[in-house]
């Protein structure tokens, strides 16, 4: 085991299919047109000097290290900038070459602190490693002239000396250090696209600079790590490196964060994590990453973390920590008594969105196997559940249709709902690079998000919509497609059902879906709508992508129908560039959905009344199955008020701060008699808890995560568990207390069984993985490398089907008690619930939830920036500072849900989506006023709280 060294190739690959042929020193090197001179000699095993050259960002030819001779030509250009053509004759080592380059590297050293012996990168530095490759032994020039180097020169301050920066809690800004390569500011330009990074000064006087001169946390700077990444010096290292040491070896693993699922090479001294370094082969991220991936992995060594099982008799109690053995026992027995006392139906189970495939896998089947019922949600319903019933039903499955690449083919994108680049912020920069290159931008969302206007970016329509009306706008948009003739009849006519078409035309040709009738519900001015419509319908290559801001409504499901209905009306369906594509939140929100967390349905998104497919189950389990749908967890949470659901086994999950109508859940968790949490720490749900299992993350197990674009991607254990088990473990154990005969040896056995029983990941087994890197499902004997890109000959379900999509209006209404409208939504730097990331030092950027709001509605309360304000609707109310801004329209107000002191879903109504019961979060009625502090309820929650995390340590119980 050691570390995993990718080869840096100097400069990106080509994507020319034409071929050229030149010989490098003798060898004679076969190459796409276009490839650098510099990396057809690496693919010939040959390394040619280089500093400023990195195959991450183009090249830029500025360090003259890479220097070359060419047959025929004079001069000895840069090998980065150099095309290699067709014939051509290149030398990389003469006895001029080498002097050159000893010569250019001899003035690098002369400006460089000589300090390598103690220097955080030693071993892993390139200007260092290139010194050895020329051959320099030896520097001619003293520090007796102008410097970078030291604080002072012949006892006077140097003015040309900058202290370390140390602002930035992830990694430190050592200018001394600095060579000028410009790498991490086209890092930032080209990869990320932040634009935060520049060079400052001229000549011998130039330096990178964060902003005007800023510190780096002052900066725009958004923490990416990409110029850390790109740096050849000590001059960007990780606080973690220099307080750590050098790394000895890595895994490759996936990051357990958002649904982009990005590589990562875990980077280890013994089994202390020193980094995480985004993974150039990994096919969803290609090297990049985010600040939550790259350095928000301190949660899993925080103090807060719970190592021990727990247990209590009532929720008043303090906790008493246990042995693993009584824990299971009396989970066990508990759920006995209940189901013998009040019937089968009594218990239930969330699955985790967090947790890999195989840990939702089994999950599900304890219940169903175990409790012998369906009542199995999970926090996917909470979100994109929609997703599944719109897609479904208009295409035949339940997930977006393209891969992350296919963005780079995309000439319209249409964003909806979604903030990529707070969001999915690794996909965002990559969108963010297309519509650089020359991509139209259409958002569609009520808010002004980073990506309308940014940095060589701006959008050609942003629709600010009213929340609540996205089925009216999407079916505007596909009403001026129809009226003016601008759909694509040979798509419709051949791949769709003709007759539903002509249905759908007839419906949405009529006048009251018109720009100018719905411009009166929404908004957003007639014209713009009938822009957009038309830029999306004959701009070339057009891809949708859609977020939460479209699922979390109560037509969510409606809205998922309307957009694919666009999608077929304009043949944008079936090759690389176009699609419907669903931007999931969480890490495995997708894997969840696929593994059968839903009551109804069983893995592979096959219903639970079907009897050929409880078939295959039954043989396999040894148990009949339930063929009626069991519980959704608002169900759960009604049918424990009215008495007669009495426990619930969570798994990664915090539903009391997540999910809508906060006093509804916490009075549905109360009324139970078993609570079982099992999670990394003491979440708001575990205040209503009487056994908490402690679980792993994802740096200690085995698995797969299946990522938005349905990649199923390895996460590998780089670390044993400090609670001691897997989750899959303590499931199977918790299994085994109650009966049943499990005995899986390793996640991969639980993999080849869900690929013995679910026909789309008939192919996938570990093995694969290992050979294939990763593969997109469907993948089996008809696609048995995965599926990139959907219904490229045929939709899933054979003709794709147009359905009418009726606007009615929330039964949310705005008055005069309520008057303005609260949307909620995410930030970069947290996750979720904040449970992991607000024990990390990601909260220097957001220790709190702010409420944005509009400064007419703010001077007309009398509320100024950062003051205290009550929000309240019909269902609570609580308190937090206002952000006075422009970015949400008058009338609307937004906040985040990071924080369980704001407690945002104790505001939220308990309206769903009519079809899948996915919560309405992003419409609800508000009013706000000033408030001079945290209101009463949050102050008897907070002291809640506090008591309900009393532990009893075992010694003392005893």
């Amino acid at each position: 085991m050691g570390l995993i060294h990718e080869i840096d190739y100097g400069t990106p690959a080509s994507k020319s299919e034409k071929q050229v042929t030149l010989n490098i020193d003798g060898f004679d090197v076969t190459v796409p047109e276009g490839t650098s001179i510099m990396r057809a000699s690496m693919d010939a095993g040959i390394a040619i000097p280089k500093l400023c050259a990195t195959d991450m960002v183009d090249a830029y030819g500025s360090c003259r290290l890479c220097l070359v001779e060419i047959e025929g030509r004079a001069g000895m250009p840069a090998s980065c900038t150099t095309p290699a053509m067709d014939g051509m004759v290149v030398k990389t080592q003469t006895q001029r070459l080498r002097d050159i380059r000893r010569g250019v590297m001899e003035l690098y050293i002369s400006d460089h602190p000589l300090d390598c012996l103690t220097c955080a990168a030693n071993g892993d530095c390139e200007l260092q490693t290139q010194a050895g490759v020329v051959g320099l032994r030896d520097v001619r020039y003293g520090y007796e002239g102008g410097n970078h180097v030291f604080a002072k020169q012949n006892g006077e301050e140097n003015f040309r000396w900058m202290p370390k920066d140390e602002s930035n809690p992830y990694f430190t800004y050592d200018p001394s250090k600095c060579i000028v390569c410009s790498r991490c500011v086209r890092a930032c330009e080209e990869v990320q696209g932040t634009f935060a990074l520049t060079i400052g000064g001229r000549g011998f006087e130039s330096r990178v600079s964060p902003g005007m001169q800023q510190p780096f946390l002052e900066s725009e700077c958004v923490s990416c790590g990409a110029c850390v990444q790109a740096c050849p010096t000590a001059t960007l290292t990780e606080k973690t490196v220099i307080e750590i040491g050098q790394p000895e070896h890595s895994v490759v693993t996936t990051c357990a964060y958002c649904g982009v699922g990005c590589s990562f090479k875990a980077e280890m001294r013994g089994d202390q994590l020193v980094r995480m370094v985004p993974y150039k082969d990994g096919k969803a991220n290609h090297g990049h990453s985010c600040v939550k991936g790259r350095f928000a992995w301190g949660y899993a060594t925080h103090k807060d973390r719970i190592l021990n099982p727990m247990i209590r008799e009532k929720i008043t109690d303090p906790w008493r920590e246990v042995t693993w053995e009584e824990a299971f026992a009396h989970v066990a027995n508990e759920f006995r008594r209940i189901q013998y006392q009040y019937g089968r139906g009594a218990i239930g189970g969330i699955t985790s969105s967090r947790c890999t495939n195989e840990e939702t896998y089994i999950v599900q089947k304890l219940i169903r196997q175990g409790f012998g019922n369906n009542n199995v949600d999970t926090c996917a319903r909470v979100c994109h559940s929609p997703t599944g019933y719109g897609l479904g039903q208009t295409f035949g499955t339940s997930a977006g249709t393209q891969d992350f690449d296919s963005i780079e083919h995309t000439d319209v994108v249409m964003v909806i709902g979604a903030n990529p680049t707070d969001g999915h912020p690794v996909f965002g920069s990559r969108m963010k690079k297309r519509l650089r290159e020359g991509a139209k931008l259409i958002v569609i969302d009520p808010r002004r998000i980073d990506i309308v206007r940014s940095p060589h970016v701006e959008a050609a329509h942003h629709l600010p919509l009213r929340p609540g009306t996205n089925v009216a706008v999407v079916t505007s948009l596909a009403h001026v497609i129809v009226t003016e003739g601008l759909f694509d009849e040979a798509f419709i006519r051949e791949r769709c059902d003709w007759s539903e078409f002509e249905d759908y035309a007839e419906f949405v040709a009529d006048k009251r879906h018109s720009p100018e009738e719905v411009a009166k519900l929404s908004g957003v001015p007639a014209e713009i709508i009938r822009q957009a419509a038309r830029l999306y319908a004959t701009g070339g290559n057009g891809a949708i992508y859609y977020g939460l801001g479209v699922t979390e409504h109560s037509q969510g499901s409606t809205t998922v129908m309307a957009i694919a209905n666009l999608a077929m009306l304009t043949g944008n369906i079936g090759r690389p560039g176009v699609g419907v594509n669903p931007l999931r939140g969480q890490n495995n929100v997708q894997g969840s959905c696929d593994m059968g967390s839903f009551p109804h349905e069983l893995p592979g998104y096959r219903h639970v009344s079907g009897d050929a497919v409880r078939d295959i189950y039954e043989s396999l389990w040894g148990v009949k199955l339930d063929d009626e749908p069991g519980l959704r967890i608002p169900n759960m949470l009604d049918a424990a008020v009215e008495g007669w659901f009495k426990g619930i086994y969570i798994q990664g999950e915090d539903i009391l701060q997540s999910d809508p109508d906060t006093k509804h859940v916490s009075a549905g968790l109360a009324a139970m008699e078993c609570v079982v949490v099992h999670d990394l720490f003491l979440n708001e749900t575990a205040n209503y808890a009487h056994v908490f299992l402690p679980g792993s993350t994802f740096l200690e197990k085995d698995g797969t995560f299946t990522n938005a674009e349905r990649r199923i991607n390895r996460v590998r254990k780089v670390m044993a568990p400090k609670n001691g088990y897997a989750d899959w473990e303590v499931t199977q154990k918790l299994a085994q207390a109650m009966g049943l005969s499990w005995d899986y040896k390793h996640p991969s056995e639980i993999m080849d069984e869900i690929a013995r029983t679910t026909p789309s990941f008939s192919n996938v087994s570990y093995d694969y993985l290992e050979k294939m890197g990763s593969v997109q499902w469907p993948c089996n004997e008809k696609a048995p490398e995965g599926t990139p890109v959907m219904h490229i000959d045929g939709f899933v379900r054979g003709k794709g089907k147009f359905i009418r999509t009726e606007y009615v209006a929330t039964d949310e209404k705005t008055g005069p008690r309520f008057p303005l409208l609260l949307t909620t939504g995410r930030i970069l730097s947290q996750y979720n619930v904040g449970a992991q990331t607000r024990r990390t030092d990601n909260v220097v950027w957001h220790k709190e939830d702010l409420l944005e709001i509009h400064p007419h509605d703010a001077e007309q309360r009398g509320i100024r920036d950062g003051s205290w304000v009550r929000l309240a609707s019909r269902a609570g109310e609580t308190t937090l500072r206002a952000h006075v801004t422009d970015r949400v329209a008058a009338g609307v107000v937004y906040t985040t849900f990071h924080h369980p002191d704001t407690q945002a879903n104790v505001v939220t109504t308990d309206y769903t989506d009519w079809a899948t019961n996915c919560p309405e979060f992003k419409c609800t009625a508000v009013q706000v006023a000033p408030s001079n502090g945290p209101s009463d309820w949050q102050e008897e929650y907070s002291d809640f709280a506090r008591r309900s995390r009393r532990i009893v340590p075992a010694e003392a119980a005893e």
